[in-house]
């Protein structure tokens, strides 16, 4: 019962390269985020997958994600910075 419904997860990701599954799983979280109403938190978030855009390999996402991944990088810490009061 476990092997089948992973092979049919792992047939589905198979469609799509890392940096599309790491934008995916961003947009979620940060979705996921919103009831929170917490500027801060969300800051951090595009800190953290700044970060893992950064470091994800080439050889696994195009390097429009690692451009992604910088500009997150500027931006997030501008988030936390202005969320303070």
């Amino acid at each position: 019962m476990l092997a089948a419904s992973l092979q049919v997860v792992d047939n589905f990701l198979l469609q799509y390269n890392a940096g599309q599954i790491i934008l995916a799983l961003f947009i979620v979280s940060t979705l996921g985020l919103a009831p929170l109403k917490s500027a801060k938190a969300v800051g951090i978030n595009v800190v953290v997958f700044g970060f893992i855009f950064l470091v994800t390999p080439s050889s696994l996402a195009p390097i429009q994600f690692r451009f992604l991944g910088i500009a997150l990088l500027f931006v997030g810490p501008i988030i936390v910075v202005a969320s303070r009061k």
